[in-house]
């Protein structure tokens, strides 16, 4: 009896343990068959995120689910393959870029930049930003771009530089004018100016000049002129002169500061100056002696003989003649070596032009006898003599007529 209650209870609890293992076993095939079938149906994305990457199996139902899904910081700026709102497709393949900040400043103004661009070239291109061919900048267009990336760009204006005498136009992208001959490799001299200041800011389309100054040393020479020193001989007819010693010119040399800007001379100030030979002066003997020449009293034959008869010796001439009065129109009766002819009317003075007779010469004159070449006149010139006679009366008989003369002395 109690080996069979022995055996019945054993069988019951083998029982029970299979029934348990196959529950368990069923469970666990169900959970399997559950798991299979929830991973059968994700899909298969292919990611590239920032140039990595990667496949990944998800049941989100777009593209921004499974960005998300992948901790993705999607902004609006992002380079994203599909829009975030494509459903997804089994081997579905989406790429997205971060965008990079990049600060721009160009000129004084200063921009910034999201971009997903992959060089400066591509990103200028981007933003139609265009670099002109004499702007400066701090970057070459090859450049990778990068976060936080800083292009500076200085732009190029049109002015003139006169450096002296040379100008030409040039394209700088200088603020000071110290800065622009810097640019241009202009070297300024101890005495040069510019034009403006070297402080000021160089404007577009303006003029700078170089004003280049030299001081240099110049040596003239100059001469220096004589005096002239009169002394009274009484040798000498009045109204005559006789050189006694001739001038001759000294010489001067003067040393001279001169300044000149752009090659012209603007300046210059006397700086020495010595006398290299000393003048000589001119001595001139004045005459003072006064000869009155006196008409005999009283006609004899043997003095109308010697009006007439031509004497020997000296030199001979033919000479227009008329005669003249103390009185005369805007005589004043004194005679150009000094004989006065109002105290004097029996005097025999002819008037002649000096550089042909001789003042105070000795005259043998046809038809009027001896006389002394006292006198000068305005119309006396060449060969022409004016005689004087004592009244009006005689001077109109006398008329105008050719006559032979001699020059005595």
């Amino acid at each position: 009896m109690n080996t069979n209650l022995k055996k019945k209870s054993l069988f019951s609890s083998l029982t029970r343990r299979k029934v348990g293992i196959l529950i368990a076993s069923f469970i666990v095939f169900s959970a399997s068959m559950t798991v299979l079938a929830f991973e059968g149906t994700k899909k298969t994305v292919a990611l590239t995120i920032d140039g990595e990457e990667v496949v990944v199996k998800t049941h989100a139902a777009t593209v921004g689910d499974v960005l998300q899904e992948q901790n993705v910081p999607v902004k609006e700026t992002d380079y994203i393959s599909l829009s975030l709102d494509t459903k997804l497709e089994d081997q579905i393949e989406i790429s997205w870029e971060p965008a990079k900040q990049i600060a721009v400043k160009d000129g004084d103004e200063q921009s910034y930049y999201w971009t997903t661009a992959k060089t400066v070239q591509e990103f200028l291109d981007e933003e139609n930003i265009k670099i002109q061919e004499h702007d400066q900048f701090n970057f070459s267009v090859e450049d990778q771009i990068k976060d936080q990336l800083k292009l500076e760009i200085d732009r190029a204006f049109a002015l003139t530089l006169a450096d002296g005498k040379k100008k030409k136009d040039v394209w700088s992208t200088s603020t000071t004018v110290a800065d622009f001959l810097k640019q241009q490799g202009i070297k300024l001299g101890d005495l040069d100016r510019v034009e403006p200041n070297l402080k000021e800011d160089v404007e577009p389309n303006s003029t700078v000049k170089v004003i280049r100054v030299e001081k240099v040393t110049d040596v003239v020479e100059e001469p220096i002129d004589y005096t002239v020193v009169t002394k009274k001989d009484a040798n000498l007819l009045k109204g005559t002169e006789k050189v006694v010693q001739t001038g001759k010119e000294g010489l001067l040399k003067k040393e001279f500061e001169v300044i000149k800007e752009n090659g012209k001379e603007v300046d210059r100030k006397l700086i020495a100056e010595k006398t290299v030979q000393e003048s000589q002066d001119k001595v001139v003997a004045v005459g003072t002696k006064v000869i009155v020449a006196q008409a005999s009293r009283g006609v004899s034959k043997a003095n109308t003989a010697s009006s007439q008869e031509t004497p020997s010796g000296g030199k001979e001439m033919y000479m227009s003649a008329t005669a003249y009065t103390a009185s005369c129109n805007g005589c004043s009766g004194v005679t150009a070596t000094g004989i006065n002819l109002h105290a004097n009317p029996g005097s025999k003075v002819i008037a002649v032009d000096p550089n042909v007779i001789p003042l105070g010469s000795k005259v043998w004159v046809e038809g009027y006898g001896y006389a002394i070449a006292g006198d000068t006149g305005g119309a006396i010139k060449g060969n022409r003599i004016d005689v004087f006679v004592p009244t009006k009366e005689q001077a109109y008989r006398f008329g105008r007529k050719k006559v032979k003369i001699r020059v005595l002395n």
